[in-house]
């Protein structure tokens, strides 16, 4: 079908696409540096920021990184963290939202109230420090897994997309005699995929990303993930210990810091650039039934 433009439509377009571009270029833009960043010397990238010979390019940075034990285990640490994190979000949000979306549920509405109240009071930093103590929880992986895992924000975004499944079905498999956990089990989660995926990605990048209760939580450092290693180089400005020569000058070891802040960023991004292909597909669907329903 051929769509007739009027000017005024022409110019609406043409702001629409310069807009639509800046704002693609303010994205791209920070992204591309970093990563031509991680592969410059230290020197080209204090005094000339960018080169295009071959001898200012190197892989210095991310053979001290990948050299550097701190940094692997940390990386490996922060992938289990980021995935049982995942997990135990999906887990604990799906058995929670699937009975409140039951319209059967005696009391759904004040375990809604009771819900939402925890949503914007909380105890604060002290309070939920001391709890986690006398759990016994202090410098313990499940410091880091279990204290956020239970959103009352993924549990409507849940029981949203649970009350949009066709009730149709429900009723004709408990006519036919499946109870209510070869419902949930056979018919429910088949059908939520979309929102699974997304509660695993939410909880995923979040826990990826976040470094602060590592660093109230965790003492050991071979517990700690690859993201309270960053902080230390990005934050604080200092080289995990065997990245470079004692020897070596204050100069040379911040031309070599800069550099290396750039190479771990990269890294440090990857998983989640390669797994979100994976989850696009489920991104959308299940973002837009979850919220607007």
């Amino acid at each position: 079908m051929d769509i007739h433009y009027t000017g005024k439509d022409r110019i609406l377009l043409i702001i629409n696409y310069i807009l639509l571009g800046l704002f693609v270029l303010a994205i791209l833009l920070p992204l591309v540096y970093v990563v031509l960043s991680s592969f410059l010397t230290p020197n080209t990238l204090i005094t000339k920021g960018f080169a295009i010979t071959s001898s200012d390019w190197t892989l210095t940075g991310y053979a001290k990184i990948l050299s550097n034990s701190a940094m692997i285990r940390g990386f490996f640490n922060a992938i289990f963290y980021s995935a049982a994190f995942a997990f135990a979000t999906v887990l604990f949000s799906v058995f929670a939202a699937y009975p409140l979306a039951v319209e059967e549920l005696v009391g759904k509405r004040s375990i809604m109230i009771f819900f939402l109240i925890t949503m914007f009071f909380g105890g604060g930093l002290i309070p939920t420090y001391l709890v986690i103590k006398d759990l016994g929880m202090l410098n313990t992986v499940w410091a880091i897994i279990l204290p956020g895992s239970i959103s009352v924000f993924n549990i409507i975004l849940a029981k949203t997309y649970f009350q949009g499944l066709p009730k149709e079905l429900f009723q004709a498999a408990s006519i036919d005699g499946a109870s209510e956990l070869s419902i949930f089990f056979k018919i429910v989660l088949p059908l939520s995929k979309p929102i699974i995926f997304v509660l695993a990605l939410y909880a995923f990048v979040g826990q990826w990303n976040s470094y602060f209760d590592a660093m109230i939580y965790l003492d050991d450092p071979k517990l700690f993930p690859l993201q309270l290693v960053l902080r230390s180089i990005l934050i604080q400005n200092q080289v995990q210990p065997g990245m470079i020569a004692d020897a070596m000058a204050q100069a040379e070891l911040k031309k070599l810091s800069e550099m290396i802040k750039y190479s771990a960023i990269v890294i440090s991004s990857l998983p989640l650039i390669v797994m979100y292909p994976f989850f696009q597909k489920y991104f959308e669907k299940g973002v837009m039934v979850g919220s607007i329903k």
